[in-house]
């Protein structure tokens, strides 16, 4: 058995299936705000690329050729082969834990990790915990419950999927989303117009059609009022026939992704901040929204659904209204609330606001996950 030396600085690995380790917002304050970061690999779920460094198994030419050749002399595939070099990888680093972003990743990384004598830890996001066909490739994640160090969630839902998949009480960690704050300068909804605003990509769980189709009910009874959608997904082009069609294009823009701090700007002339989400057909569901987090430091209230994490942090009637997914017709009234009422909208906004502030931080959040690595790393272990 053998602990990490006290007196030597934590070591850390960062796994992440995504090509680009800074497409992901909440990814990203890991990899720049953790103490000790060595060693960032990315691309699939058993990632096959050091961030800014060599693949570790060649995809074209001699280099894969040999690769095979290479694996087959050893008795096994290229995957086993890959397994191995990540191993290898993290005993030359002298990693003392990995922390394997989503927890595709994760069971991936359960051989090299065990391999090198290295606590794994893997940190669940949203689909990767509730998509059937993921926990179903996975084996629901029973050889990972079993091998992983901690099992870190983002929302209470979360936790009590991961519990009911067999998950060890003890192993599972609750530690949401922080957000850097300060970069959000709280803005006075109740003098803003009836202006919505929705951020997030357009797919199935978070139902940009069903904000459409409140948002239609609202211009019965407020006609002035206009909503701003914000993203890109593959019902974008869906959703911008049925507002043509429909004949409300006036009040509704689709403007796809934009940079943060023009999102920023909307999001400061705006009354509300508005998410449909539901969990999807396939199971797939959120976690905590960013989105949501920014929204309540900008100082909006938040109208959306009683759906995972979104419930753990906008208090009802307090941060913000919430209905019942697939409810369009309360989270119309909600809007149509806000939008007469202007000074609800800046009472909630301000709750919002100062919830973020003391519970929300990305420093706080981050010092959180830290601990967790560090008490990973120094546990004593075969």
């Amino acid at each position: 058995m053998s602990t990490i030396a006290t007196q030597r600085p934590l070591r850390i690995a960062i796994a992440t299936p995504n090509p680009s380790a800074y497409s992901e917002t909440f990814i990203a304050a890991h990899i720049r705000r953790l103490v000790g970061v060595k060693c960032i690999l990315v691309d699939g779920d058993l990632p096959n690329r050091v961030l800014d460094g060599p693949l570790l198994l060649h995809r074209g030419g001699n280099g894969q050729v040999m690769d095979h050749v290479l694996a087959r002399l050893a008795g096994g595939t290229t995957q086993d082969l890959l397994r191995k070099r990540i191993a290898k990888l993290m005993a030359r680093e002298g990693i003392d834990v990995m922390l394997a972003e989503y927890g595709v990743c994760a069971n991936a990384l359960i051989e090299p990790c065990a391999r090198a004598g290295v606590p794994l830890v893997a940190h669940f996001h949203g689909y990767d915990a509730h998509k059937e066909s993921t926990l179903e490739e996975t084996g629901r994640y029973a050889r990972l419950f079993h091998a992983a160090s901690a099992l870190v969630v983002v929302s209470r839902a979360m936790e009590q999927q991961l519990l009911a998949l067999g998950a060890p009480r003890e192993k599972v960690l609750y530690n949401c989303y922080g957000i850097d704050v300060d970069q959000f300068q709280p803005c006075t909804p109740e003098t803003n117009a009836p202006h919505f605003v929705a951020v997030g990509r357009f797919v199935e769980k978070k139902a940009p059609h069903l904000v459409l189709s409140a948002f239609q009910r609202l211009l019965v009874t407020v006609p002035d009022a206009r909503m701003t959608m914000v993203g890109q997904g593959p019902l974008w082009e869906s959703c911008a026939q049925r507002v043509r069609a429909e004949g409300f294009g006036d009040q509704v823009d689709l403007i796809g992704v934009k940079p943060y701090t023009e999102v920023a700007a909307i999001m400061g002339s705006a009354r509300a901040f508005v998410q449909h989400s539901v969990r999807a057909a396939s199971g797939d569901s959120e976690g905590t929204p960013l989105a949501v987090l920014e929204a309540m430091a900008t100082g909006l209230p938040v109208i959306a659904t009683r759906h995972t994490g979104i419930a753990d942090v906008v208090a009802h009637a307090e941060r913000g209204l919430l209905c019942d997914e697939y409810d369009i017709g309360t989270m119309a009234r909600h809007m149509e609330q806000v939008s007469l009422d202007p000074a609800l909208a800046g009472r909630m906004g301000r709750a919002g606001r100062t919830y973020v502030e003391q519970n929300h931080r990305v420093q706080d959040s981050v010092a959180a996950l830290q601990a967790i690595l560090q008490r990973a790393a120094s546990a004593p272990r075969a």
